[in-house]
């Protein structure tokens, strides 16, 4: 029986460079965060998402049935700890759900348009956990960016983890022709059976006709653009979140 799971994240980085074609592009580091501090997260650099799903348009459960109540400025479920962000999952009854965590988010204070984003990060392997850093487009409403709410706005999934595939990291996009609703994503998978013991380091490079998924630098998933927004609307900013959702389809 599941009491508790964390996700332990060691070091942030996000870095953007301006001419996304070039193979010789520098990059240039323009947001990070490296935990360098104890308590609760940065909040210039991130505010919550808080509660149930259920003020969202996707419904209750954020739109896929998970169980957690995401809590706010509660170091049970969020805090930076000798140079370690740990998002923690509890079982316990709060506000009629069965479980708490966090999920955290850099909209309004950290959005971008291409660049190679990083995440260090060590995951839970425990049945019913799902681990997760990805983004969403930066309008004015949830998931809502340039072409309305999602998925045609769209979704990149740059780390996705679920406890009852623990030997396996998944990289992922969501759009109006390819998306999880109607099975037609496409989604990258790594093996990774080392995933919960060791830290290890999960990115994309966002190019403007391409995003490349990496773990530890090795590319193993490629999404392509044809410049048509039902299968490419990531022309626009997106916002980081990261969060441990508990259950869910």
């Amino acid at each position: 029986m599941m009491r508790y799971a964390s996700i332990f994240i060691t070091l942030l980085l996000l870095a953007y460079h301006g001419q996304a074609q070039q193979a010789d592009r520098k990059l240039q580091l323009v947001w990070a965060d490296e935990f360098n501090y104890q308590g609760l997260p940065d909040t210039t650099k991130w505010q919550y998402d808080i509660g149930n799903g259920c003020n969202q348009p996707t419904g209750c459960g954020w739109g896929n049935q998970e169980l957690q109540y995401y809590t706010a400025n509660r170091t049970e479920n969020a805090r930076v700890d000798h140079g370690t962000l740990v998002i923690e999952a509890h079982r316990e009854t709060f506000e009629n759900s069965p479980f708490t965590s966090a999920r955290i988010q850099t909209k309004g204070k950290g959005e971008w348009r291409y660049g190679r984003f990083e995440i260090r990060a060590k995951v839970p392997a425990i049945r019913g956990s799902w681990a997760a850093a990805w983004m969403l487009p930066a309008g004015p409403g949830y998931a809502q960016g340039k072409y309305g709410g999602w998925p045609h706005s769209g979704e990149i999934d740059i780390m996705e983890h679920v406890g009852y595939l623990p030997d396996s990291l998944f990289g992922n996009t969501h759009t109006l022709q390819y998306n999880g609703m109607h099975g037609t994503d496409k989604p990258g998978r790594f093996y990774l059976p080392m995933a919960s013991q060791q830290f290890h380091t999960y990115a994309i490079d966002w190019q403007e006709d391409k995003i490349d998924f990496l773990v530890d630098n090795i590319v193993y998933h490629t999404y392509h653009s044809n410049h048509q927004y039902e299968i490419w609307p990531f022309n626009q900013p997106f916002y980081l979140i990261l969060n441990l959702a508990v259950g869910g389809g």
